[in-house]
């Protein structure tokens, strides 16, 4: 036993930790050397632990047996992040340990913003790595016959073959990407990288880095060889820069002098490297009002602005909205393995009277949710539609070959269902909100043969 007690006493000691162990009374009975030392109390043992530890809250911990962790207390002028345990043996409670998970407050921030940074870091690497540094998309994969889309398109092929920098505008979801990567496919660099960087997903500590590349030992956790920036990968070819009107002020400086210069330099380094790209951004924001508040600097935008391509959002070309959504159906019919047969007429009245918000983009979340909903149907249906659709935009009347009674009574017939739905049925509510008696309100829902 005392052998025992030995090895303990040692493997105790040997920890470069700050440990203290109280009984149910609050007295120390053991204390690593290294927090002796920090206290400056050579023999605390059988003294209570308020005596020797100032601001401890230990001695309650041995009499509540409430576990503590995260506490910050200030032992000699430091702050520190201390852990309370209970000791229970068969239920009772003998006494608690006491151990300071760190030393010093500022370290553990310090630790703590390193960790944050590198998440940071890890997280937007990993989101790079599914990225390649090529154009997919040509322009004879785009779809659309509207006069507004088919005008913008037809100017985007006609500046492609040149070489100036071009600024894409739109709503999210329009298709800017895909226009700029036909615009690289369709350019004499066509063979060379096509780079893209969403200016606005990149932590502000890195931006530079990423933009610019860097030397080895530019910074903590570079690395030995350093790295290319987007602007040295993309070489020779096209760079995207998406979200430009998320880019950092002190960014837009760095970046008009490549544009103007057309040269990096790495950071860490002082040698000049030349670069031969060609720019193309893109942005949801309206960046001459930006420029207007100050946000963004105009003779960015001016060098930016060059050639400028504008998207129409989907409602404004909603011609476009049924071959769209075949497109959509097949392509995801193909991804998912589900079979379908197409779309209904039915259901494409709803898509075409729907506002579209998110664009393009929504439309093929919504064709998605659609196939997946199919059961036994071949078409999509009103009824794989989501609510918003179907809510927001009633079939219209149809008034081809229809006498004017006839509109007349199916517009009625329309509003008093809309309103009985809006009221849960309340037929009250209905004949007031309509303006005509309950009487009056029953006499039209018997003619229209509506459940009473």
């Amino acid at each position: 036993m005392r052998v025992d007690e030995e090895i303990l006493n040692f493997a105790f000691n040997s920890l470069n930790e700050y440990i203290v162990v109280v009984n149910e009374d609050g007295i120390i009975t053991m204390m690593t050397d290294g927090y002796k030392k920090f206290l400056g109390c050579k023999e605390p043992e059988g003294k209570h632990v308020t005596k020797v530890i100032p601001n401890t809250k230990l001695h309650l911990i041995a009499k509540n047996g409430f576990k503590e962790v995260g506490d910050i207390q200030e032992v000699n002028e430091h702050k520190m992040i201390s852990m309370r345990v209970p000791i229970i043996i068969n239920g009772k409670i003998r006494g608690a340990i006491g151990r300071v998970m760190f030393k010093d407050i500022d370290n553990f921030k310090i630790l703590s913003s390193k960790i944050s940074h590198l998440e940071k870091e890890v997280q937007f690497y990993k989101n790079e790595l599914t990225v390649e540094n090529k154009a997919t998309y040509t322009f004879d994969k785009i779809i659309g016959n509207s006069s507004s889309f088919l005008t913008a398109i037809k100017f985007a092929e006609k500046i492609a073959r040149g070489d100036s920098s071009v600024l894409i505008t739109g709503e999210s979801g329009t298709g800017k990407e895909l226009v700029a990567q036909s615009i690289h496919n369709s350019s004499k660099r066509a063979r060379k990288p096509f780079v893209k960087i969403n200016c606005g997903a990149i932590p502000t500590e890195l931006f530079e880095s990423e933009m610019f590349g860097y030397e080895e030992g530019a910074f903590t956790g570079a690395k030995k060889t350093g790295m290319k920036g987007k602007f040295e990968l993309a070489d020779g070819g096209t760079i995207l820069l998406d979200e430009i009107g998320d880019m950092p002020l002190f960014m837009q400086v760095k970046l008009l002098r490549v544009l103007q210069d057309r040269e990096i330099v790495r950071v860490g380094s002082n040698d000049v490297k030349k670069i031969d790209v060609r720019i193309i951004a893109s942005t949801n924001k309206n960046l001459l009002q930006l420029t207007q508040e100050g946000k963004f600097r105009q003779d960015l935008y001016y060098r930016l602005n060059v050639m400028h391509v504008k998207l129409p959002a989907l409602r404004e070309r909603i011609e476009d909205v049924g071959p769209l959504a075949e497109a959509l159906r097949v392509k995801l019919c193909n991804k998912y393995g589900i079979y379908s047969e197409g779309i209904s007429e039915e259901t494409l009245d709803y898509l075409k009277c729907y506002n579209w918000p998110g664009n393009v983009r929504e439309l093929e979340n919504v064709i998605e949710r659609a196939i997946n909903l199919l059961n036994t149907e071949l078409k999509i249906l009103p009824e794989h539609l989501p609510a918003k659709i179907l809510d927001c935009n009633k079939r219209k009347v149809d008034y081809e070959n229809k006498q004017l009674k006839d509109i007349v009574e199916e517009i009625e017939k329309q509003v008093i269902t809309e309103t009985l739905e809006k009221l849960n049925g309340n037929k009250n509510e209905t004949a007031k909100v309509l303006g005509i008696s309950r009487q009056g309100l029953y006499k039209k829902m018997k003619r229209f043969n509506m459940e009473l």
